[in-house]
């Protein structure tokens, strides 16, 4: 019979297990040289403003709580991963942005109740295992009249079938963990939130990555820096035959989805998504 003291700490090791994932490779490359518009996207959607009270949940490196702060706004941006937040730390001192940078799980946020008059996350928060007690704390954290602002990768778009294609390749994940795509379904994102909020604005949009010339310069760019994928590799390191599958499949996925001609060019799904907080 599993105990409550059992169950504490399995989740415990998982988020343990996050911490490490998320600081193998180079997650900070994947934000600057990747995806860096969609901070900027993100904090445009929150119409945020100088002087606003901000807070970016899982901001990893700061894609988005950097734009915030250059905005004018006082940003805090809190992650599971230390490792990350030191690398954000150097790029807010090059950019001459002040944010506090707090170490926290998105599931149990150290803040107090309503501190934020806007709360935001891209492609952080949907990667808690635990989608509900992460929705929570969002709408807890946030005042009353506040915006909740997410943006998070889609369960058919392409980083959701990124993640498809290493599953079968990494231990299954503990009972009651949830897929990290499920924030990129609008049905979802509403259900967690529920009647907390109004005014829910939601749109999916596509990112378009051409910094790849080939299916195999993306496999191997995201081999190396993006922490799932070389969590996954690591998994299987002294399995041959299993890496050469997923070498394979990850190659494939990027050419099966391939929109260019004579370089690789990717269309990357992602939800937008905003709402007032009720009150």
């Amino acid at each position: 019979m599993t105990t409550s003291t059992d169950a504490a700490a399995a989740d415990e090791a998982l988020k343990a297990r996050h911490r490490t994932m998320w600081a193998l490779g180079n997650y900070p490359a994947v934000a600057s040289e990747v995806i860096p518009e969609l901070g900027r996207i993100l904090v445009a959607a929150c119409e945020i403003r100088p002087g606003d009270r901000v807070l970016d949940v899982a901001a990893g490196s700061g894609n988005a709580a950097l734009p915030a702060a250059l905005a004018g706004a006082r940003v805090t941006a809190s992650d599971l991963t230390p490792e990350l937040l030191e690398v954000g730390r150097r790029l807010a001192d090059d950019h001459g942005a002040e944010l506090d940078w707090r170490q926290a799980d998105a599931e149990a946020l150290p803040f107090a109740d309503g501190e934020f008059d806007k709360v935001m996350s891209c492609v952080g928060v949907m990667f808690a295992p635990h989608h509900q007690a992460s929705a929570d704390q969002l709408v807890r954290v946030c005042r009353a009249g506040g915006t909740i602002g997410l943006l998070s990768w889609t369960p058919n778009g392409f980083v959701g079938q990124l993640l498809a294609t290493v599953k079968p390749y990494v231990a299954p994940p503990p009972p009651g963990a949830q897929p990290a795509p499920l924030w990129g379904d609008e049905k979802h994102v509403r259900a967690l939130l529920g009647d907390r909020v109004t005014d829910v604005v939601a749109r999916r949009q596509s990112l378009r990555v051409d910094g790849f010339a080939t299916p195999e310069a993306f496999r191997d760019f995201f081999k190396a820096n993006y922490g799932p994928t070389v969590a996954a590799y690591r998994g299987i390191a002294d399995d041959q035959e299993r890496t050469a599958a997923l070498d394979r499949d990850l190659a494939e996925l990027a050419r099966r989805n391939d929109r260019g001609e004579g370089a690789t060019v990717l269309e990357w799904e992602y939800l937008l998504l905003t709402a007032r907080r009720a009150g």
